[in-house]
Order: structure tokens, then sequence, then C-alpha cells
């Protein structure tokens, strides 16, 4: 049976993680609080901001920065500006 979580991103009890995916204390309350769909839209926004600004996860400076847009996009629910990006009118 799957662990199940009230994910405060969607608002909505769902499956949750199966492991906790970042250290620290954010992991963990990721790990608590995020369900499965939210952290796969989440991976798919931060390869967007790896890919469109072009950061390494190597550097520490960019490792923050990709820390600071996953606080806000699961629990604050902001969304990062990626530098160039214009959205098209079919997404």
């Amino acid at each position: 049976m799957s662990r199940r979580v009230f994910c405060v991103h969607d608002q909505i009890e769902t499956e949750g993680l199966d492991f906790i995916p970042w250290p620290g204390e954010l992991g963990k309350q990721v790990f608590a609080s995020i369900g499965k769909p939210a952290w796969a839209r989440w991976l798919a926004h931060q390869t967007m901001l790896i890919n469109e600004n072009r950061l390494s996860p190597l550097d520490p400076k960019h490792r923050a920065f990709l820390e600071d847009q996953m606080r806000k996009y699961l629990f604050e629910r902001q969304t990062g500006s990626v530098a160039g990006y214009v959205p098209t009118s079919d997404g």
C-alpha cells in the first residue's frame, strides 16, 4: 500500500513520495507534505529552469537558486521566470 499525504501544493490527499528527494529540512518537508503529481510537475519545471538558464546542479550558487525556486513553487505556488522564455499561445 502506498503512503498517502495531504499535498499542500495541490490541496488534496494523494500518493506520497517514496523517499526524501532533497537533503536537509526542505527535503523532509517535501517528503511529508508534497504528493507525487506535484513533485513530477516540479521536476519538469526544474528541468526547464536548468536548461533555459544554463544552470549546473553541481554549482553551489545554482543549487541554492534551485532550492529557493523549489520552495517557492511547491509551498508558495510561485513559478520562477526563465530569462528569455516566451510562452507559446498553446502553452
